[in-house]
């Protein structure tokens, strides 16, 4: 039967890594994109940008099920009282908005820049450029977001 000790790292690392291939294609796309030159349609598509829109569009619910499930061996391992952590309470909120920016300003974001034709139109008068731009600087922000949580994680914070 493990113990606790063996079985501790192991919910760690899986945990962390589902919870960062959960963000990441929302994290990387908007890089890996590109516009064709002044036609302004979506560039060829390599290899590691179809791994991310696979996952993206594929791995979403399997990874949130893998955080969720990780996420409640964990405190089942180290008790509840982890959950009055107030560092780990604003973590998780931040991890929270993280994936609401996600799923609901990122996904839809990399999905018009999938459209041949949308990027060129513009939204609002923009240029492809700057849908393209915009998209990044919410990855930007969202990573800043992901250094705070690792901030949090490692430090643990007295925070009140």
């Amino acid at each position: 039967m493990p113990t606790s000790a063996t079985v501790l790292p192991l919910l760690v690392a899986v945990h962390v890594a589902a919870a960062i291939c959960l963000l990441a294609p929302s994290l990387l796309l908007p890089f890996a994109l590109r516009v064709d030159g002044a036609s302004a349609r979506p560039a060829e598509r390599g290899g590691v940008t179809r791994a991310l829109l696979r996952l993206q569009a594929q791995g979403t619910l399997v990874l949130g099920g893998l955080v969720a499930l990780s996420g409640l061996g964990l405190i089942v391992v180290l008790g509840p009282t982890l959950l009055q952590q107030p560092w780990l309470l604003v973590a998780l909120a931040v991890y929270a908005a993280d994936l609401l920016v996600a799923f609901f300003v990122q996904r839809p974001g990399v999905g018009r820049l999938l459209r041949p034709g949308a990027v060129a139109a513009g939204a609002g008068g923009r240029s492809g450029r700057d849908v393209y731009r915009r998209q990044r600087y919410v990855s930007y922000a969202m990573a800043a977001a992901i250094g705070a949580i690792g901030f949090l994680m490692s430090t643990k914070p007295t925070l009140w």
